[in-house]
């Protein structure tokens, strides 16, 4: 599609990076909006808890009033029944505690004006209640019980507490439907945030897509110009010496983009994983105390919010913990190949069976967890060139073929090297699954991958030896039969200078 685009428009190259350009940018700011989406749920999340963890402080302080309440009544009651002075002490420690739980209650509702007044209309009723229990106590202190307890068949204290629990009851309710709208409240804000996320998710894939064929399409051209190059005539020295100068800048303008792409996209990228973390943390508190809700007040949860909090909302962060992942292992991939094309090549005196034999100790565990063997075959013909590059070349080909075993013999790989001429053939062998024919060229191809896919990779390893390989003024080939085993063939200049391969 973005090669399309660019034909019709013209002016490839200057098109090309303004097109890549744009779509960062696009790119960018759709992370931003999930960014900024994020911690707009995240407030309101940490709103939404603190005004539950309110409403809870509130209903137990409207309990411990209650509870208050009924003990001096019960204590009263008591003393009154039976005249033992321990009811009495019991209902006067009681009592002096009604006051302060009240202030505290009415600390808590103090930006409530219906539990304001509510708790004024309590205190009045608690009044005339603690006047009749002062009555009946100094009745019983003066040796007038009989007309204290007569006094139950007349007095109007039942319906004063019924009227004290009545009111409290009432601002129970008013509190478990300021809950309910808070909860609803929270659900609008987190299906806003569903919508930007898509809407964000779509709008990356597509920019992401456009751009890695953008880079991929000018990755063909440079191919096909390569290809025309091998077939000018010796004679025209003069037009190879200016296409080769026109590729090196297209091959440094590719790296260019593609460390532009990967890297700018890769900054924001770590910012919504940061978010997904906070928001999954966030969840977790939400899923807590939707639990603590269905235990203490289990009329206030609805289905829908013990369904969001329990199942949607970890799905919904797993779907976007694991697609920021799978870009993340991308982006650096294609960051890693753009670097190792700027590196600076040091050659130097390599012994290739010390390097082998390191690579086989490092996988010693794993070929063992498998039942395979790892053999490096001595002695190696000795070499001159990059350690790094050399290292990265038979790591990536030994785990490839530790990693791609078959099931139904034990594993064996053998890394080998003899010399041929003025070059180096280092070769690993395995009895693994081998790799179908029509597979063969494609395997080195960026991003490509053969056979099951039961393991984990990006299919950039093979496409990583092959530029290594060229790098360094070598190739490489493969040789395999499906279900028999492969043969990856790494043929290298003896000497690498500093300033290219000698042959």
């Amino acid at each position: 599609m973005s090669g399309v685009v660019l034909k019709r428009l013209g002016a490839p190259e200057g098109l090309a990076r303004r097109f890549l350009v744009a779509c960062m940018i696009i790119g960018l700011a759709g992370l931003m909006l999930v960014g900024v989406a994020a911690a707009w749920v995240t407030m309101r999340t940490a709103e939404h808890t603190s005004s539950v963890n309110h409403t809870y402080q509130v209903e137990v302080a409207i309990g411990h009033v209650r509870a208050l309440v009924e003990e001096t009544e019960t204590t009263r009651r008591g003393y009154l029944l039976s005249g033992n002075p321990a009811y009495l002490d019991s209902h006067r420690i009681t009592a002096v505690q009604i006051d302060p739980a009240l202030d505290a209650l009415a600390k808590l509702t103090a930006d409530n004006p219906r539990q304001i007044a509510r708790i004024a209309d309590l205190r009045r009723q608690l009044a005339a209640i603690r006047e009749r229990q002062v009555e009946t106590i100094a009745q019983v202190m003066g040796g007038r019980r009989d007309t204290a307890v007569a006094g139950f068949a007349v007095e109007t204290y039942a319906r004063r507490m019924r009227a004290v629990r009545t009111t409290m009851t009432a601002m129970l309710d008013d509190e478990r439907d300021l809950l309910v709208q808070r909860d609803a409240a929270q659900q609008n804000s987190l299906r806003a945030f569903y919508m930007i996320l898509a809407a964000a998710g779509v709008l990356i894939l597509i920019v992401a897509t456009v751009s890695l064929a953008t880079v991929l399409r000018y990755t063909r051209d440079l191919g096909a110009a390569r290809d025309r190059l091998q077939l000018l005539n010796t004679d025209l020295e003069g037009a190879v010496a200016e296409r080769t100068a026109d590729l090196t800048r297209a091959n440094e303008e590719i790296q260019r983009f593609a460390y532009i792409v990967s890297h700018d996209l890769r900054s924001p990228l770590v910012n919504v994983m940061g978010f997904t973390v906070e928001l999954d943390a966030a969840r977790a508190s939400l899923a807590d105390l939707v639990d603590r809700a269905t235990k203490s007040a289990p009329e206030i949860v609805t289905d829908d919010a013990r369904l969001a909090a329990k199942e949607d909302l970890p799905e919904a962060i797993g779907f976007i913990r694991s697609s920021t992942q799978k870009m993340d292992r991308l982006i650096n991939a294609i960051l890693r190949l753009s670097r190792e094309g700027r590196r600076t090549l040091a050659p130097e005196p390599l012994d290739l069976a010390s390097i082998a034999q390191g690579i086989s100790d490092s996988l010693r565990h794993i070929a063992d967890e498998r039942g395979a063997e790892v053999i490096v075959e001595q002695p190696m013909p000795p070499l001159i060139s990059d350690r790094v590059a050399v290292e990265q070349i038979l790591s990536n080909l030994v785990e490839n073929a530790v990693k791609y075993l078959s099931s139904d013999r034990p594993g064996r790989i053998v890394v080998s090297a003899h010399a041929d001429g003025s070059r180096r053939v280092i070769s690993v062998t395995d009895n693994g699954r081998g790799i179908a024919e029509q597979d063969h060229t494609r395997v080195f191809d960026l991003f490509r991958r053969s056979g099951t896919q039961d393991q984990q990779g990006e299919g950039i390893g093979l496409a990583h030896v092959r530029a290594l390989a060229y790098r360094l003024g070598g190739t490489i080939d493969l040789s395999s039969t499906l279900g028999e085993g492969s043969v990856f063939r790494v043929t290298l200049p003896a000497t690498l200078s500093e300033t290219g391969p000698s042959v």
